[in-house]
């Protein structure tokens, strides 16, 4: 079955470096105060693609729009992002239901053939058998020609039925491969490959959901990453932003989770963590991680600066929401980098308890 053309994904479309997306987006913002436009992602991935000036398209139809309406209409907003920020991942997801439609119509048709040839086959296969029974057949050249000729035609049609089937497995298998290629693009992050925001946010928001016993969150930032990006570039800092999130991926626990919250800010949920002192403990085991990793120049193998990072615990309670556990660890993050940062701060009102 041949295979529709690939549109772009919205990685492809928008692959800036990060120093030149802030910029897109410093452009993007004063156009979205000067039309009092609300600040939502939508409005963000709309006006950041109008920035790019990549779709004059886009371009011409967000400037029709602004000048018509005092307000920015929510379903024209709504349409524009369909239609040009995500259209090729709907486009696939189009593509791939029909795929899926056609391919079960094939194994339909394949599989009425195959029964309607069997019940043939039977049918011819009973009449010979009576005539074979006969005590005189006058015309046996021609009976057990007949029941050749149907066994033949039942085999070339089971053979073709077989060669279906294969065919449907082996496009099945790509599908699966696509579903999974694209659940990986939307749940993780392409740089550090643990998981992104969205699918932390889901997650930790399905955890407070079952069961906050044993519920642990820990946010961590690099120290001073800024300035090492400044002094060292964009590369090196994705290679750090890449080691550190491999060390998560390491040393996670069984039903750990890892996840970029964004820029040089990570996140990890702990189940089956008893109390904060356990949280302690491996956030410390990460810190230690964290601080002996040395970054490299490829070409002259000098040695950098060594990294460090600051965590902020915090321990779920049954009445917590997302904002509130994000916002008590973010708190003690915060914490932590006042104190002199390259160190783990408890939630307050949490104390770690001295052995």
């Amino acid at each position: 079955m041949s295979q529709p053309p690939k549109a772009p994904s919205i990685l492809e479309l928008y692959p800036e470096e990060t120093r030149e997306a802030a910029d897109l987006l410093k452009q993007a913002v004063p156009h979205m105060v000067r039309h009092d436009i609300p600040p939502n992602p939508m409005h963000y991935a709309l006006w950041y693609a109008y920035s790019k000036g990549a779709d004059p398209d886009l371009n011409r139809r967000l400037d029709k729009i602004t000048q018509d309406f005092d307000s920015f209409p929510p379903d024209a907003a709504a349409k524009l992002f369909r239609e040009h920020i995500i259209r090729g991942e709907l486009d696939e997801a189009r593509a791939g239901q029909q795929q899926v439609i056609t391919l079960v119509d094939d194994i339909e048709s394949d599989v009425e053939h195959s029964v309607s040839g069997n019940l043939n086959y039977q049918s011819s296969l009973n009449l010979g058998l009576a005539a074979l029974q006969e005590p005189v057949i006058e015309d046996l050249p021609s009976v057990l020609s007949d029941l050749q000729q149907s066994t033949q035609e039942m085999q070339a049609q089971q053979e073709k039925f077989l060669y279906r089937l294969r065919a449907a497995q082996s496009e099945i298998q790509h599908l699966r491969s696509q579903l999974e290629r694209a659940h990986v693009a939307a749940t993780v992050d392409s740089l550090t490959n643990v998981f992104n925001r969205h699918a932390f946010t889901r997650l930790l928001e399905q955890a407070l959901s079952t069961d906050t016993q044993g519920l642990a969150l820990i946010i961590l930032d690099i120290d001073h990453f800024k300035q090492f990006n400044d002094q060292y570039g964009h590369p090196l800092g994705d290679r750090v932003l890449q080691h550190v999130g491999q060390l998560l991926r390491d040393r996670l626990p069984p039903r750990g989770i890892a996840a970029r919250y964004g820029g040089e800010e990570f996140c990890v949920i702990l189940r089956d963590c008893p109390d904060l002192n356990s949280a302690h403990a491996f956030a410390e085991q990460l810190r230690l991680k964290v601080q002996a990793l040395r970054v490299k120049v490829r070409t002259t193998d000098k040695l950098l600066d060594s990294i460090t990072a600051s965590f902020g615990l915090a321990l779920a309670h049954p009445e917590d929401t997302f904002e509130s556990l994000l916002t008590r660890a973010d708190d003690a993050l915060y914490q932590a980098k006042r104190n002199g940062r390259n160190q783990i701060h408890p939630t307050p009102k949490e104390p770690v308890l001295s052995a």
